[in-house]
Formats: structure tokens, sequence, C-alpha cells
């Protein structure tokens, strides 16, 4: 029964600290992924302290159980190194913390929930409008979750209802509607690839031109949902474990 209790405890921590690696890193959570993540770090705890097994808190196997939770978290792609780090960091400080004050797995889940406070209120963009959100595409029964960085900068609009335009990456073009890097390239000469494909004219420091564009009717950009113009840039955005899409700095 003890087993359980600590497992209990040390996965609902490792969630509150996944969270907070989310918040502070600006990820879009995948709590599906997140919640396993935190079990599985909970069965690691757990399995520390079985007869046999108490190699397993030693610090090697201690980075080896971070590794794999990030893993789990966040699967493999380029982001997952830093996500991994981050969450790392979080998880020694807190462990330093609590063998400096001695106690329990209460005092454990109580500070990671001040972490988990102060990073939703301490990093949840700045008063400018930026930052990060997360977004939810739906097209032809594709859910694909991202992260968009709020950019006043971003001048594009939809000349129907004149919301700034969400500009997704050439990668998440391709998951969400198997467009290639090739096609979005050449977006007049792809007009007619998949039905509804619109052109968009933009212009940027040194570059103008047009970007194919989709009207979603379900798409989620922060609390924010409902019908939006979705373009697709020809190459990537920004930096893979940070944000795969550009929006308004107004959600």
């Amino acid at each position: 029964m003890y087993l359980v209790w600590v497992g209990a405890m040390n996965a609902v921590v490792n969630l509150m600290l996944l969270l907070c690696t989310d918040r502070l890193s600006g990820y879009a959570t995948n709590y599906g992924r997140t919640i396993s993540a935190a079990i599985l770090g909970g069965v690691y705890a757990g399995a520390c302290l079985l007869p046999g097994f108490h190699f397993l808190g030693n610090f090697i196997w201690r980075i080896v159980s971070f590794g794999l939770i990030a893993l789990v978290a966040y699967g493999m792609y380029v982001g997952t190194f830093r996500m991994g780090l981050i969450f790392s960091f979080l998880s020694l400080a807190l462990s330093g913390v609590m063998e400096n004050i001695g106690k329990g797995n209460g005092a454990g889940v109580a500070i990671a929930a001040v972490l988990l406070i102060l990073s939703y209120f301490g990093f949840g963009g700045r008063p400018d409008g930026t930052g990060c959100v997360p977004i939810e595409l739906n097209y032809m029964g594709k859910l694909l979750r991202l992260t968009a960085l709020q950019d006043t900068g971003n001048t594009l609009r939809d000349p129907i209802t004149g919301r700034s335009v969400l500009v997704v990456g050439a990668d998440a073009a391709h998951k969400l509607t198997g467009l290639t890097k090739e096609q979005l390239q050449n977006p007049v000469e792809t007009m007619g690839a998949i039905p509804g494909l619109q052109l968009i004219p933009y212009s940027s420091v040194g570059s103008r031109g047009f970007l194919l564009a989709l009207r979603l009717q379900n798409v989620r950009i922060g609390k924010w949902q409902g019908s939006s113009l979705v373009a697709f840039a020809p190459e990537g955005l920004g930096s893979e474990g940070v944000y795969q899409a550009l929006t308004g700095g107004n959600v």
C-alpha cells in the first residue's frame, strides 16, 4: 500500500512539473501523453523502493527516467531534448528543496502546485500581446495541436472577417493537408490541389508574394474557437520545440 501511495504522489508531482515545463516553454500540452508520462514517473518512483531495485534511485538512473518521461510526453523530435532539460531541472530543484526541508511527498505536491501556479501567472504572455498560445486545427477528420506565437507584426488579414490570419509552417501544413513544401512554394500552380484553397497576398522584409490558405470551420486559438482562415508558409516557423504557427497579438 505504501508503494502505491508513493507512486501516486510522484505521478501527481510529475504531472504538475510537466505542465510547468509546457507553460515555461510555450508548448501546447498533449494531455494524453503528459498523463502517461506522469504515470511512468510514478511507477519508477515506486520501483525504486522494491527490494533489489534500490539502485534505480541513483543519479544515472534518475537521468534515464527523466529522458524516458520526456520521450513519452513529447515524442521524438528536435524539441524533446530542450523540454527534457527543463523538466529535469525542475525535478532536481524540487528534490533539493525536499531534502533540505526533510518533508514527505505531501510537501512535494504542495511545492509543485506553487510552481505550477507561478508559471501560469508569471509566464502567460506580456501586456503587448506577445507570448505563446495552444491552437487546435481540425480538417477532414484530422486534429492537429500546435503552439502559436502571438505576433503583433502579423498583418495578414482575412478579407471577409477582418481577423488576423493564422499562419502555420510547412511541416504542420503537410500533416494537416498533405501539401508538400514544393507545392507551397508554387501557390498559383497548386490552387487546384485541394478544394477551397485560396491565395493571400503577403509582404515581408525583402520579399512579397502569395500564400496558400484554407478556411477551417473548427479552429481553437487559446480560449477562442470558431472559423478561421489558415495560411500555409512554405518553410518552418520559429523553433519546432517552441512554436509552429503565428497568430495576431490579440486573440
